[in-house]
């Protein structure tokens, strides 16, 4: 397949060296002195349990246009980075492109195929307007959650830190070819690919940590280990999830997990630190409106009560303005 991987950061990277390891034409979209490493020296996963790294000689561009339509896009960059990069979509499509929204969050197709709101809902903190609607039609995505660890030490190299876990999906749970032909070649380059028949509930799952964790550990400096291990955090994220939970639920998607057992998720993981963590520590934006801005929308739309939600958004966009990307 011929598979481009929309933002060579972590875990794009990780699936673009393995997918093209697989023996598939695999190009990256990269900017800066990330797109002039790749281009040197290939693009580089270090695997940190032996140290390894293997190099692996991907076409990288930062001008999408260059590398024509695509059997498949997979997207990978962060929420606030989703409006520039869909305005660019449309050089890497085709009438049968598959687009994978590999992101952290909600994502702004969430309501689409939903029975609550009958498809009329959109994510406007998302998605204002439908531009990403329009650029990715919902008919043509498929869903991924990531669960894996990996983080960016230096441009243009990768460290897989620690799993290779992919749950595939497309909206509404009615998979089609899309999804299976994904899912094998996923499954061919080494991970472990799991098919879901409800993927807007693995995305709430995976929301209970992200919504709590990540907010959390970029306003204590502190890894996950810590945080679970102070009772007053542990209390204050469980607090959080319970919200989440009840977000999902009233609009029909239920992650059936209790938050404990969501913590003992994170907890088997050991010491690590988060994205956003690791964001901040790099001066780079925040992932906030993914993450904090796209759940309470949809409770404002359900009706449901978020206090401990929305005070966390308040206080790590003051984090967030207060430390500022780096130029």
């Amino acid at each position: 397949m011929k598979i481009c991987i929309f933002g060579a950061g972590a875990v794009g990277g990780v699936m673009a060296g393995w997918l093209h390891r697989a023996g598939h034409d695999v190009s990256v979209v990269a900017r800066g002195a990330n797109l002039t490493a790749i281009r040197a020296q290939g693009l580089r996963i270090r695997t940190h349990a032996t140290g390894k790294v293997a190099a692996f000689p991907v076409r990288a561009e930062s001008d999408p246009q260059k590398l024509g339509t695509q059997d498949c896009v997979i997207v990978t960059v962060k929420a606030q980075s989703l409006p520039e990069a869909a305005r660019a979509m449309a050089a890497l499509a085709g009438p049968e492109t598959t687009f994978v929204t590999a992101m952290n969050g909600v994502p702004w197709w969430f309501f689409d195929r939903l029975r609550f709101g009958e498809g009329r809902l959109r994510l406007e903190s998302l998605d204002p307007g439908g531009a990403l609607s329009r650029a990715m039609p919902t008919a043509r995505i498929v869903g991924c959650v990531i669960h894996l660890a990996a983080s960016t030490p230096e441009p243009g190299i990768i460290s897989h830190n620690m799993g290779n876990k992919l749950i595939l999906g497309e909206p509404g749970g009615k998979n089609t070819a899309r999804t299976r032909t994904i899912a094998d070649a996923f499954t061919q380059a080494g991970f472990e690919c799991v098919q879901s028949e409800f993927i807007e509930k693995d995305f709430w799952v995976k929301l209970l940590g992200n919504v709590s964790f990540n907010p959390v550990s970029a306003l204590t400096l502190a890894t996950a280990d810590k945080l679970i291990a102070d009772v007053e955090v542990k209390d204050y994220m469980v607090a959080i999830m319970r919200e989440v939970l009840a977000i999902g639920r009233a609009v029909g998607v239920d992650a059936d997990i209790d938050p404990e057992a969501r913590i003992d998720m994170a907890r088997h993981l050991g010491r690590f630190k988060t994205s956003m963590l690791q964001d901040l520590e790099a001066g780079k934006p925040l992932e906030i409106d993914g993450l904090l801005a796209g759940t309470l929308e949809v409770a404002r739309k359900a009706g449901v009560a978020a206090p401990f939600t929305h005070s966390l958004s308040g206080l790590i966009r003051l984090r967030a303005q207060a430390t500022g990307p780096k130029p």
